[in-house]
């Protein structure tokens, strides 16, 4: 059943839990990661990459993912990932994203704000004023959508952190955009990590005090299990997913192509490789963040 981002998230958080947040470029993983969902009894949250979202195709795919939503037997959220274009959010939310992350974490403050709030207004002048926004204040290192670059084949291997979410900044940052969700930057970052992640928990907890909306935590690839249950104590409700997903279903293809095309190209045994890929990381990550 389709349901509001903010209401999943809030309600998973009362309970002690977060909800995982999986991108799809295609939809092979989403029927993975909701069957993973239904079988745990759990919602979860499909995401849209904007450069996806900026294609005929990926307008489609959201469309197909509405309507996955809408049969699946367990919460099912459809958020555009990461926009910045006001064209590619209008559009997205047409095709059936009912939430954005509007991210201007990339700029100044001032101009993160003005971002956040002329989106909010134009969605309100388009009759969409209930598509659930979330914002981004602090910056991640690494590419979310390392995926659709240039030099995809390349290693994916964030740096050091870009910046820390200033936690004196949030209170403002949240009642001047209206943001029902808050993405933070407390050490995590985009694509693979090198050497361990080091979170900062003093940072995140300083957040927490501050807003009772829900935190998010992008780049969670690669984040021990471990660290990652602490998360939702301090009112982290999403937990972003995407680099482990994606290189998991590499990897299985890349051992499995060689002989299913020697067995008659058989291309639907393959598929079922991949769901198989999908659904058992999904699930991996619904059991971390269920309590």
């Amino acid at each position: 059943m389709r349901t509001q981002l903010d209401t999943l998230v809030t309600g998973a958080l009362q309970h002690g839990s977060a909800v995982p947040a999986f991108t799809c470029y295609d939809f092979t993983t989403a029927l993975a990661v909701v069957a993973a969902a239904e079988e745990s009894g759990r919602g979860a949250i499909l995401l849209v990459a904007p450069k996806t979202a900026a294609t005929p195709n990926g307008l489609r795919l959201i469309t197909a993912l509405r309507g996955l939503a809408d049969a699946a037997g367990v919460p099912i959220a459809v958020q555009l990932d990461h926009a910045t274009d006001p064209q590619v959010i209008a559009d997205a939310v047409s095709a059936g994203a009912d939430s954005v992350l509007v991210d201007g974490s990339s700029l100044p403050y001032e101009d993160n704000i003005a971002l956040v709030q002329g989106v909010r207004a134009a969605l309100a002048a388009q009759g969409r004023a209930g598509v659930v926004i979330e914002a981004e204040l602090g910056g991640l290192a690494g590419d979310e959508d390392r995926a659709f670059g240039t030099d995809a084949a390349g290693s994916t291997e964030a740096g050091e952190p870009a910046g820390l979410t200033d936690s004196a900044q949030v209170e403002d940052f949240v009642a001047r955009t209206g943001a029902q969700l808050l993405a933070v930057a407390v050490g995590n970052v985009h694509g693979k990590y090198k050497g361990e992640p080091r979170l900062r928990w003093d940072v995140l907890q300083d957040i927490a005090v501050r807003t009772r909306i829900p935190l998010v935590l992008h780049g969670a690839s690669g984040i021990p299990a471990e660290e990652l249950v602490k998360a939702a104590a301090m009112n982290v409700g999403k937990v972003n997913f995407n680099t482990e997903l994606r290189t998991g279903v590499l990897a299985v293809l890349e051992e499995q192509a060689t002989a299913h095309r020697a067995d008659g190209e058989n291309l639907q045994a393959l598929l079922g490789h991949w769901d198989a890929s999908a659904r058992t990381f999904a699930a991996t990550a619904l059991a971390t963040l269920s309590r």
